[in-house]
């Protein structure tokens, strides 16, 4: 018997026993299985490496917490460091070796050979042996971290028309504004604003290119963009681009028919970037704006994902939602702790870091901060029930597959654009509902024109792709201009209001090579939209959509393929069929079925009102930097008295 099996011993004991005057023979089997040492090595092994990836994991993320958020004392040096200590330790051959003769062995369990197997997956993703290799590494996360604080000193903004002054602005104040403001001198400073953001980052980018390149090219793959999206998909670009083409020949039709009708309706004007935006929201981002208040953002996030049935086990989320000087640019949700089940503590909750860029008294930013919300809680929601023997199975990076992890936050997220969420939670200030006629007029202005998210998302992977690509010795500062410029107009038609080098994921190694997952996981998104419609009839306040979410999705973490997944939701193959039926869809069809949602949903109201308290099984504590807002865990009205707080707060300091 080979040391690893279990030992199993079998006892039969029979008796005669006398029942109604007949003698009865019974028989009793009795099965004892004993863990043999090397068992309890195995599990011993377990347990000594999530314990000590937990602590390198939280390290990194404490310290990456610290330096997007510019806290006190933040050190782009620990950062690089911890970093470092991380991908040493998932990148250990040894323990590759170790796993992989360990999972030969006969006599495993299932929960032994599950936990082993992930392991397996994730020491593939970052081992790297030879000795070059490893020095490129160091010191690309060097390099990421120093290019991180450049951008973060960057005195970004925008020029005063009127003025002549710089005014400093945000990458999503520049946006915003671009959407609401009615001087087009002023939309066209802060495009400008937008795209100086390029050229001041490039110089240092490309030097980060040409050695991701290397690194990737020495571990035996075509460029950097094959060997992340091989870590986390399973599959490279031989398989990820063919689909994303496909889906941009797909669609073609109807981007040149919005394109036609948007310059037919607006003008040649509204196809310049800086005031694309404005046309098609014209008023409609003023006129939304009353019925999204940023005070109650949280608020109505918390009352929609309970009235879902969404649970989040006892995690404790830190949220730091306004815009100020030095953070990072980017909305994000990151866990310094990963949630999991361990032997002999039991359950452990997941921690999480949640950012947005709002600014408060800035039209619009109240449901841009609403669909953050929604979207990053929905990450948390999905690695708070990730229910594993090991933190690897609900940690965010590779071999966690990207659109998995999208497919969540965006399925969520999409509600807030629904008649049957807004007639239920878009309310004013004073009580007022948001108006029919108002979501209608966003309909007949806006819908012919959603093929342009499409294609913004399939800009971001088409771009990267092509950047990885130009040969090391002819990428400079001009080519990347000139490139994202022609990629722009090649998936977009023409340039647009968020140029593509201003978007932060290729900056650092989490989210490099990362953004074709949003575009495969909006395939899922529309086609579970669909899935659940045509199982439930309806989405917004209906708990079975937690629940499957739960069961289906999240709780096994990454032990699934994302692929496998889509089919065993929805019981079809991935395709972006879903998606595309709903840009179809006439403004005329797409009017009535919204009508009828809207009235069903005023009639029903929320299932939450807005005073009510509301149960989520989660800590949250609101920050602002390094000041602490509101805790929920220390008030005894707990998350409701929070976002009471929070909301004086704003009052007090916007």
């Amino acid at each position: 018997m080979s040391p690893a099996e279990k030992k199993t011993t079998t006892t039969t004991n029979t008796r005669k026993v006398t029942e109604g005057g007949k003698t009865v023979t019974t028989t009793t089997t009795t099965t004892t299985t004993t863990v043999t040492p090397l068992q309890q090595d195995i599990d011993a092994f377990i347990l000594q490496f999530n314990e000590e990836y937990e602590r390198k994991h939280k390290s990194f993320e404490d310290n990456f917490w610290a330096t997007k958020m510019n806290l006190k004392g933040n050190s782009s040096d620990e950062l690089a460091r911890t970093k470092n200590e991380l991908d040493l330790f998932l990148g250990n051959a040894a323990n590759l070796t170790r796993v992989q003769a360990l999972l030969t062995r006969p006599g495993l369990t299932d929960s032994q050979r599950k936990t082993l197997s992930i392991f397996e997956r994730t020491f593939k993703c970052y081992i790297i042996t030879d000795a070059e290799s490893l020095s490129l590494r160091e010191e690309l996360n060097v390099l990421e971290a120093k290019l991180a604080e450049h951008r973060r000193a960057m005195a970004l903004g925008y020029v005063d028309p009127t003025s002549g002054e710089f005014v400093k602005a945000s990458s999503v104040q520049l946006m915003t504004l671009m959407r609401s403001s009615d001087d087009e001198e002023l939309r066209k400073s802060c495009y400008e604003g937008m795209r100086s953001i390029g050229a001041y980052i490039a110089p240092q980018f490309i030097e980060i290119v040409k050695l991701r390149n290397k690194l990737a090219r020495n571990l035996g793959f075509e460029d950097f963009y094959d060997y992340k999206v091989t870590a986390a998909e399973g599959f490279g670009k031989a398989t990820l681009f063919p689909i994303l083409e496909k889906l941009a020949q797909d669609s073609r039709p109807i981007l040149d028919a919005a394109l036609e009708k948007l310059a037919a309706e607006k003008g040649e004007f509204a196809l310049k970037p800086w005031n694309t935006g404005y046309a098609l929201a014209g008023s409609l981002v003023k006129d939304k704006d009353p019925y999204f208040p940023f005070e109650t953002a949280v608020n109505s996030w918390a009352r929609s994902f309970a009235a879902l049935g969404i649970k989040y086990e006892g995690a404790t989320m830190r949220l730091d939602l306004c815009d100020r000087q030095g953070k990072y640019s980017n909305g994000f949700c990151h866990w310094p702790q990963p949630a999991w089940v361990h032997p002999t503590k039991g359950w452990i909750p997941s921690q999480a870091n949640f950012t947005s860029l709002a600014t408060p008294s800035q039209v619009g930013s109240g449901l841009s901060a609403l669909v953050t919300l929604m979207h990053e809680g929905g990450h948390a929601a999905h690695l708070a029930n990730v229910k594993q023997e090991s933190p690897l199975f609900g940690q965010e990076r590779a071999p966690t597959s990207i659109p998995y992890a999208e497919n969540q936050s965006m399925f969520l997220d999409s509600l807030v654009g629904d008649a049957a969420w807004m007639s239920r939670y878009a309310y004013s200030k004073d009580g007022q509902v948001i108006p029919w006629d108002l979501i209608e007029r966003e309909i007949s202005t806006m819908h012919a024109y959603k093929i342009f998210r499409l294609t913004g998302l399939l800009a971001g992977p088409m771009f990267e792709r092509k950047v990885y690509e130009v040969p090391e010795a002819e990428l400079t500062v001009d080519v990347l201009l000139e490139l994202a410029d022609s990629v722009e107009v090649q998936v977009q038609g023409m340039l647009t209001g968020r140029p593509v080098l201003a978007i932060p994921h290729p900056l650092t190694d989490e989210s490099a090579a990362y953004m074709h997952g949003y575009v495969l996981a909006e395939m899922a998104v529309y086609q579970t939209r669909k899935h659940f419609l045509t199982k439930y009839g309806t989405l917004v306040d209906n708990p079975n959509i937690g629940k499957d979410l739960r069961d289906v999705y999240w709780q096994c973490g990454n032990s699934r393929n994302f692929l496998n997944l889509i089919q065993d939701m929805t019981g079809s193959d991935l395709s972006g069929d879903a998606w595309l039926e709903t840009l179809r869809v006439s403004v005329e069809d797409k009017t009535e079925s919204e009508r009828v949602a809207y009235l069903e949903g005023v009639a029903a109201g929320p299932v939450y009102g807005s005073e009510d308290s509301v149960d989520l099984d989660m800590r949250v504590i609101l920050v602002h930097g390094d000041e602490v807002i509101s805790n929920s865990a220390e008030l005894s009205g707990g998350l409701k008295e929070a976002c009471t707080v929070f909301t004086q707060w704003i009052s007090a300091n916007f």
